[in-house]
C-alpha cells in the first residue's frame, strides 16, 4: 500500500457540496452519474494508482487524509469488487467516517447474477457489453478484466462479487440504515445508502437524482 498523500487545498473548499470519488482511476466527476453534475458538487479524487493523478494517493481501506465528517457524498464505481471479503467492512467503515450527517454513498458494482445467466448458457467469453476500454465478457465480470490485470497492478484483480441482495446486506451490516438498490438489464448494480433511516419517498427521490436512467416511480 503506498503512503497516503493529499493536496490539502482540495479538502478546504468552503460550503459547497463535496463528493469523494474513491477508486476513481482515470474517471472524473463527469463519469459519476447525473446527480453529481451540477456546479455545486466539487469532486475529490482518491486512488491507489499514481497514474490516475488523484487528489489523494491512497487506499480506500485507509483514507486518513480525509477528515471525519468532511464530505457530503462518497461515489464508488467498480471499486468494491477489488477488495477481499474481510476488507469490505473496513472500506465501508471509512466511508461512514468521512460522511457528514445526511451524506450519501452511491456505489455501483458488477452484477454477478447477470453474468451467471450468460455463463449458464456456456457463453463465458462472449461479449456481455461494450465499455470504454473494449468488450466485456462474463469472465471479465467475475474474475477480472483481462486487459487491466498484470503483475504491475495486482489491485485490479476481482476478489469479491455481489448480487443485489448481498450488496444491500453488506451495507446494512456496516451500519447504514437506509438504502435503495436497483439492478437493470445491464450488468451493473447500483446502490444508494445513508446512515440514518429515510422515508421511501426520500430514497426514491434520491435514486431518481443519482442513478443513471432511474425515475422516482421505481
Amino acid at each position: 500500500m503506498p503512503g497516503t498523500e493529499v493536496q490539502t487545498s482540495r479538502l478546504s473548499l468552503g460550503p459547497e457540496r463535496r463528493m469523494l470519488h474513491v477508486g476513481c482511476g482515470p474517471a472524473t466527476k463527469s463519469d459519476a452519474g447525473p446527480g453529481f453534475q451540477t456546479s455545486d458538487w466539487t469532486e475529490i479524487r482518491l486512488d491507489i494508482d499514481p497514474a490516475a493523478q488523484p487528489d489523494i494517493l491512497g487506499s480506500i481501506l485507509d483514507m486518513a487524509a480525509v477528515p471525519d465528517k468532511s464530505v457530503d457524498a462518497v461515489f464508488s464505481s467498480h471499486t468494491l469488487e477489488h477488495l477481499y471479503a474481510h476488507e469490505l467492512p473496513l472500506a465501508l467503515a471509512e466511508m461512514r467516517r468521512v460522511l457528514r450527517p445526511g451524506g450519501i454513498v452511491v456505489a455501483t458494482v458488477p452484477d454477478l447474477q447477470a453474468a451467471a445467466k450468460m455463463i449458464a448458457q456456456d457463453r463465458l467469453f462472449e461479449t456481455a457489453y461494450e465499455s470504454a476500454v473494449g468488450p466485456i465478457t462474463p469472465f471479465d465480470i467475475v474474475y477480472s478484466y483481462r486487459g487491466f490485470v498484470g503483475r504491475e497492478r495486482p489491485y485490479m484483480a476481482h476478489r469479491s462479487g455481489f448480487t443485489l441482495t448481498t450488496l444491500v446486506r453488506l451495507f446494512r451490516d456496516a451500519g447504514f440504515r437506509a438504502e435503495i438498490a436497483i439492478s437493470r438489464d445491464s450488468f451493473d448494480l447500483w446502490l444508494l445508502a445513508m446512515e440514518l433511516p429515510q422515508s421511501e419517498e426520500t430514497l426514491k427521490r434520491l435514486a431518481a437524482e443519482f442513478f443513471p436512467g432511474a425515475s422516482a416511480a421505481e
